[in-house]
């Protein structure tokens, strides 16, 4: 079964399970992953992301396998204090 065959069979939430899994390095009855269950789970996680999800965060894989890197000038913008027009998604308080 090649990666892409791999990865277009799994659903959505087989992808979240994996993508928690990874993140606390335990499976979600407890379970420690092992040092090969991580590294595989984190391969399966990275596939999928760059085959189904179109992600444009900062550090995260982007279609094709392309890592996003956002220059330090764009990530200002993207959390400064005045956002661009349209940019409304976050609520912003002033003391």
């Amino acid at each position: 079964m090649s990666v892409e065959q791999l990865v277009s069979a799994m659903t959505p939430d087989i992808y979240d399970k994996l993508k928690t899994a990874v993140e606390l390095g335990k499976w979600a009855d407890g379970t420690p992953l092992s040092a090969e269950q991580k590294e595989h789970s984190l391969q399966a996680v990275i596939a999928y992301q760059a085959l189904n999800l179109k992600q444009t965060d900062h550090m995260t894989v982007a279609a094709g396998g392309e890592l996003n890197v956002k220059s330090k000038q764009a990530l200002k913008t993207q959390f400064s204090d005045n956002p661009v027009s349209g940019d409304d998604d976050i609520a912003r308080f002033k003391p």
